[in-house]
């Protein structure tokens, strides 16, 4: 009789033991699944505290910088920003879904005030902050996401920390992007009078037609605009390309499409640029 109780004392013991391993062996590989799935793309993940930054950038953007800015509505402005993202498949995003965003902090500038770079970005916002001018990131929802990054899962309530998509490696209509070509649309049919626009002179091609300014900004100007383009190359090194040169012919002929008038100088180093004024 007493053979039989530890019989059945072991028995239990042993069930007990397997199913223990069996309910933290499938926990372990649903935690891996979920992890695997969240590290599936090429890009960094959001960005930690996402919302708080959002938040704290608005409030000081809205009370310190721009006092009198119209948008002054930052947890609604917060809420739209996370709800364009939030739950959504992190490769469909379009420029729909930040409509209301956009809405609630139309990213506009004074006349004449305007400045766009590309590959310039550390020169241009120094040549902007020197003559009291604008870049898209001086904008209220350009300086909230400046150097952040972010993206969601699909039906999930929360941000993916671990990834997310990359614009070459996974694909373009993600939300990263898609935001800031929606962003740099808004800011580029709105500027008025003459505006600027800082390019790479020590690069062969300083006009990139697939960068954000070549295939969004440049093409979205309106006519009663003037640009006003400074080719600056890089200290101890001779310019790569010039106001002749094909990239600058082209960035010419998509204005000359729009009826923007363009001026064009070349042939600047960095300080001659940002001393000659």
């Amino acid at each position: 009789m007493g053979d039989c109780c530890t019989q059945r004392k072991v028995c239990c013991f042993v069930l007990l033991c397997l199913l223990v391993a069996g309910i933290t062996g499938g926990a372990i590989g649903i935690y891996k699944w979920h992890h695997s799935g969240l590290n599936r793309w090429h890009g960094r993940g959001s960005t930690a505290d996402f919302q708080k930054i959002i938040q704290e950038r608005c409030d000081y953007y809205t009370q310190q910088i721009r006092p009198g800015a119209r948008s002054g509505n930052c947890q609604g402005i917060r809420q739209a920003f996370t709800s364009a993202f939030i739950s959504k498949d992190p490769c469909k995003a379009t420029k729909e879904d930040y409509k209301p965003l956009l809405d609630l902090a139309y990213p506009t500038v004074p006349c004449g005030k305007a400045v766009f770079w590309s590959k310039t970005r550390e020169l241009a916002h120094e040549y902007a902050k020197r003559r009291g001018l604008l870049t898209l990131e001086d904008t209220l929802l350009g300086s909230l996401a400046d150097g952040l990054s972010w993206c969601g899962e699909p039906g999930s309530p929360d941000l993916n920390y671990q990834s997310c998509p990359d614009w070459k490696r996974d694909c373009r209509t993600n939300y990263f992007s898609v935001f800031w070509e929606a962003l740099s649309e808004r800011f580029a049919e709105n500027v008025c009078g003459t505006v600027q626009v800082v390019l790479n002179g020590s690069i062969e091609n300083a006009f990139d037609k697939m960068s954000i300014f070549g295939r969004v900004e440049a093409p979205t100007l309106r006519p009663t605009v003037t640009l006003q383009a400074w080719l600056v190359h890089d200290p101890g090194k001779p310019p790569s390309d010039s106001c002749s040169g094909p990239s600058i012919k082209e960035l010419e002929s998509i204005l000359n499409q729009r009826s923007v008038r363009f001026i064009c100088r070349d042939n600047l180093s960095r300080d001659q640029f940002l001393g000659s004024f």
